[in-house]
């Protein structure tokens, strides 16, 4: 029972930090792949709820500590916006596993200013999508958990 809970808060621990982290530490240590999936998808909402209460006070505490103006152009932040302009928090949050990760993602939403409500709805379900494909993949495809062996 208690290494069983420790596998599951393994899995969920390393999807906090990189979504990826979740299937491939669900791979290894032999658990099912919805059990994967599931842990995967409670260690990013565990992120996404930690830094979306917190994350208006990261960003004020950043602009008060910075010196200099950030830059405004750069290639994350022109990739950002324009998934922002064209797909709003949906966009945003289906793109982070993927690519903004469970940490950048969130703040990325406080960012514009997405109401906390609608940031947990569309994380979720983005997490649990992301969830079950990626776990199916990573369990179901045999040259795959040969690499990660």
């Amino acid at each position: 029972m208690e290494t069983t809970f420790l596998k599951y808060l393994s899995v969920a621990l390393a999807s906090t930090l990189k979504f990826f982290g979740g299937p491939i530490t669900g791979v290894i240590l032999k658990l099912t792949w919805l059990e994967t999936a599931a842990c995967s998808a409670i260690g990013m909402m565990f992120t996404v709820l930690i830094l979306t209460y917190i994350g208006s006070g990261i960003r004020a505490l950043i602009q008060k500590r910075r010196k200099s103006e950030p830059k405004k152009f750069t290639r994350i932040n022109r990739i950002a916006v324009n998934i922002w302009k064209r797909f709003g928090i949906i966009g945003i949050a289906f793109l982070t596993p993927p690519l903004f990760t469970p940490i950048f993602g969130p703040i990325l939403a406080v960012a514009f200013r997405v109401p906390k409500h609608s940031i947990f709805l569309w994380m979720t379900l983005s997490a649990v999508i992301w969830g079950l494909g990626i776990s199916y993949i990573a369990h179901k495809v045999h040259f795959i958990q040969d690499w990660i062996k």
